[in-house]
């Protein structure tokens, strides 16, 4: 049988590349995005490498019952291999999604929610992977998860940085979960590249708080930098994270392709508690007979 993978906001940039190296390795691969033309565009290059044929499924996975309403079809269709949550968004304002601030949405809900919809699937295909993309941005995020959004103004950088924490504690968490399972977890930190959120956003000082704007000069050449590499090299950590059978689950996989050590608060019990609740209030999900949800 064809082992499957599904790569989350794959139709370009880091998504893109991670799913023309599963491909490689011998995957099946699903893309996801919104766009029909660009994932058409991803399937004709991923195609291109010879393997098995992918395929696009569109969602928009900013928005949460179109995550349900995927992870039900792919669901359906049996055994899964391997899940990369790529997906990420950063916005310069503060933006809404049914109530919720879009990043927290974006970068955490939409990717915990998948992922926990799929375990039945994950757990049939075992041995499995999830890789969940995370961010260096979680060293400067506020790390207090009472709420949604912490109290005061809004700041772009910040906002994603935590919602990439809330993830990295969640993925964490979730390896613990599962260990035995057959079902692997792993974070992946691309260490950034060029791609369509960064082209633009990182270079307005309004997305980092006052103190940092004080320095833009210097924070805007450290963004500019660590934004500039390809796509093709960011995707490796994710790429090796899914298909590396010498790693234990629970690792982060740095931007040389090999474990890191994840911040502290990443780590934390009570971090990952206070996710955990945070999240399920906002993100709720049915119980299923065979208590794979939490």
């Amino acid at each position: 049988m064809v082992s499957k993978a599904v790569v989350t906001a794959g139709t370009g940039g880091i998504g893109l590349e991670t799913a023309v190296g599963l491909a490689k390795a011998g995957y099946a691969v699903t893309v996801v995005g919104r766009n029909a033309q660009r994932g058409a565009r991803a399937v004709e290059r991923i195609n291109a490498g010879g393997g098995e044929p992918a395929r696009f499924l569109q969602a928009d996975l900013a928005v949460l019952d179109e995550v349900r309403t995927l992870a039900e079809r792919i669901a359906t269709e049996g055994e899964l291999a391997v899940l990369v949550n790529n997906v990420g968004a950063m916005f310069q304002d503060r933006t809404d999604l049914n109530g919720v601030e879009a990043s927290f949405v974006v970068n955490h809900l939409s990717p915990y929610l998948l992922t926990e919809l799929l375990l039945p699937a994950l757990r049939s295909g075992a041995p499995s992977r999830v890789v969940n993309v995370t961010s260096g941005a979680v060293a400067l995020a506020k790390k207090v998860f009472d709420e949604v959004e912490p109290p005061g103004g809004y700041y772009g950088f910040h906002w994603y940085g935590r919602a990439k924490l809330a993830n990295l504690a969640y993925t964490l968490d979730l390896a613990a979960r599962l260990e035995g399972s057959g079902v692997s977890v792993f974070a992946a930190d691309p260490g950034g590249a060029a791609t369509d959120m960064t082209d633009g956003t990182m270079r307005n000082a309004k997305i980092v708080s006052p103190g940092l704007r004080l320095l833009w000069p210097l924070v805007r050449r450290k963004f500019e930098r660590s934004t500039s590499g390809a796509a093709s090299v960011a995707a490796r950590s994710s790429i090796v994270a899914a298909t590396d059978d010498t790693l234990q689950t629970g690792l982060l996989i740095g931007p040389q392709g090999t474990p890191v050590t994840p911040i502290k608060a990443a780590t934390d019990p009570r971090t990952a508690a206070a996710v955990r609740k945070l999240t399920e209030q906002h993100a709720p999900i049915e119980r299923v007979p065979d208590g794979v949800s939490n």
